[in-house]
């Protein structure tokens, strides 16, 4: 019986039973003070006894009724709450971007939702009582499956990556949680799966990992990818026991480029470059770009010299024929550095390092060529650290110096000038030769900081010398292309004229021919607003920079100097005379004056004169001394 059951017949005897109690006490009454009516009175006590258990029995029926009639009324809002609670879950089901399969106990399809019909293109009929593995990809080995399915067991629920197979065919990665759903009595009764598409995430993870290891502009393997190549390449070829050869390749001039025609078109010709380098090499061959203009060349078996330098020849000829950029023909040249495993080196690090001294050879060389390592480019590379490290210290310590070597009027023969150049005094080894360290000061980028130096000590020293009656016409300071390529060289110059007092009239400065012709529009500005200052501007070695007559005309020079390179044959060398006569013939139509340098013998000075060539130096007039030391009296006789 139920508990209502139960709780409606326990009312109805409570109620009898109150009904007979109240009954026979009425008898009782009614017997004491009514005795002549018992009978009927009694009568009467059956009749109420009957129509108590009467009522007691609507009632029970009545209590009966009511109780299933609430029980009911209970049922159907709980009912009602549950298809709530479902048309909510189906809604989820259904607007969610997860993929959701749901199989039954024998692994068969039952029902799918709307993503997952987007995400792998199948529609719900084409899959309903299908297995999952409709979508294998076979991707996965069958390791992978027992694994998912023992974790499943194990744990009742698994997630991971998988790879599956879209209806188009397409291969695509998912992230999937596979659960295991159990009824009421706790046996097994569905799967569900639900699944996301994570392919733009590992297309984003690729793009990342190819940007870290790939140049961005020209898409070549970067520095990062060149070095672990390089090293798997020397590792496999130890193995093997072949060669392998490393060439550096620099462009050469590429800076005129880039900063004549803008960054936009030196790229393009960057790419253009690595395009055609690549279109050279085949399998066994690694191209990279290390940065800027820098490119490298590995190649995997390589065992002879003679191989590495026939593919250094093979790059040079290739870039001889112009590059066609934004209607510009562009021509570019390269030096290239050769380094050889095992003979020059057995890291890859090395290896590079070898390549980069091999590829300072073939710059310092002339550019447009190729120089391969050795043992002494090495006691080289060394000897240059360890000098940029004392000269470092020099510029810290005040070791450096400044000499004045004279220069004459060749005509008159009387000192007219001086050029400051400067020396290394150094504590344990002496004196040191300026061509020892000032390549190394223009490599580090120190001879910005050593020619400003030399400047002011220079105008300092004309400023003394004026103030104790020595009539000089000028000092003169070399200025290097990095001191040059300076926008506040002005600003520089200026600061200098105005600390120490010295008119601008007194100060010439000497820029190197290639310095000019390296921008020679920014040299133009550069040069006009020295000019402003009041300052003389000279041409230093002129005939080795391949001036343009167009250009050189436009710039705001007083002096050509000629280098002692062409000096050093006269008079008796035809080509030196050539070209002295052409460049004191060209001075002389532009209404520059012309000094020489490098005069060591009276023959040299005699025929520059009767060249009429107005100003020179060298060992014949006198060496580079100290400010204490110069020979004012001193006057050599030309003739």
């Amino acid at each position: 019986m139920s508990a209502t059951y139960r709780d409606a017949l326990r009312a109805a005897l409570l109620y009898l039973v109150l009904a007979a109690v109240w009954l026979q006490g009425t008898g009782y009454l009614l017997n004491n003070f009514f005795d002549e009516s018992v009978d009927q009175l009694r009568w009467q006590l059956i009749n109420g006894y009957v129509w108590a258990a009467l009522s007691a029995g609507l009632i029970f029926l009545a209590r009966v009724r009511l109780c299933e009639f609430l029980g009911i009324g209970a049922r159907l809002r709980e009912r009602q709450a549950d298809r709530e609670r479902l048309r909510q879950a189906a809604a989820v089901f259904d607007c969610t971007r997860e993929g959701v399969l749901v199989t039954n106990r024998e692994g068969l399809i039952v029902h799918v939702n709307r993503a997952f019909m987007e995400i792998t293109g199948y529609q719900r009929e084409e899959v309903l009582g299908h297995q999952p593995s409709l979508f294998k990809s076979g991707h996965h080995p069958p390791d992978f499956y027992q694994a998912m399915f023992a974790t499943l067991q194990a744990h009742g629920e698994w997630s991971g990556e998988i790879w599956n197979r879209r209806k188009s065919g397409e291969i695509y990665p998912q992230w999937q949680t596979i659960r295991v759903i159990h009824d009421d009595q706790g046996r097994l009764s569905h799967y569900v799966a639900v699944f996301s598409d994570i392919s733009a995430i590992k297309d984003s993870e690729h793009e990342l990992k190819h940007l870290a290891h790939h140049d961005p502009l020209t898409d070549l393997p970067n520095r990062l990818l060149f070095s672990d190549r390089a090293e798997q390449a020397l590792t496999s070829a130890q193995l093997h026991k072949r060669g392998c050869a490393l060439l550096m390749i620099d462009l050469d001039h590429f800076k005129m480029i880039n900063d004549s025609l803008g960054h936009n078109v030196g790229d393009r010709l960057l790419k253009a470059v690595a395009a055609r380098l690549q279109d050279l090499f085949g399998p066994g061959m690694t191209l990279a770009r290390l940065g800027g203009d820098e490119f490298a060349v590995l190649a995997e078996s390589c065992p002879q010299l003679v191989q590495a330098a026939a593919l250094a020849q093979r790059i040079l000829d290739a870039l001889k024929e112009p590059f066609a950029i934004d209607r510009h023909e562009l021509f570019i040249n390269a030096s290239i550095g050769i380094s050889l495993f095992p003979s020059d080196a057995l890291s890859a690090d090395q290896l590079l390092r070898n390549a980069d001294a091999a590829l300072f050879k073939a710059k310092s060389s002339g550019r447009n060529g190729y120089a391969l390592y050795t043992e002494e480019l090495t006691a080289h590379a060394q000897q240059r650290v360890e000098i940029a490290f004392e000269l470092r210290r020099a510029l810290e310590q005040q070791e450096l110096r400044v000499y004045y070597q004279p220069v004459h009027d060749l005509h008159s023969s009387r000192l007219i000038g001086v050029e400051a150049l400067v020396r290394w005094q150094h504590p344990q080894r002496g004196l040191v030769s300026p061509a020892e360290f000032i390549p190394i000061a223009e490599r580090t980028g120190m001879i910005a900081e050593i020619d400003a130096w030399v400047m002011r000590q220079a105008c300092s020293q004309m400023c003394q010398w004026q103030q104790a009656g020595v009539v000089l016409s000028f000092v003169a300071v070399n200025v290097s292309s990095r001191l040059f390529a300076r926008r506040e060289l002005y600003q520089q110059v200026a600061q200098v004229l105005h600390e120490t007092g010295l008119d601008p009239a007194y100060l010439e400065l000497e820029v190197t021919e290639s310095a000019v012709m390296d921008d020679p529009e920014v040299a133009l500005e550069q040069m006009h607003r020295l000019r402003e200052l009041g300052i003389r501007l000279a041409i230093d070695d002129f005939g080795t920079g391949y001036s343009s007559l167009l250009r050189l005309k436009r710039l705001p020079v007083q002096k050509l100097k000629i280098d002692q390179g062409f000096v050093a044959g006269l008079p008796s060398d035809e080509d030196d005379v050539a070209i002295v006569r052409v460049i004191i013939a060209l001075a002389r139509s532009m209404g520059m004056q012309v000094h020489a340098e490098g005069i060591e013998q009276a023959e040299q000075a005699a025929f520059l004169l009767d060249q009429e060539c107005d100003l020179g130096q060298g060992y014949w007039f006198g060496r580079p001394v100290p400010a204490g030391e110069i020979d004012w009296a001193k006057a050599p006789v030309i003739g």
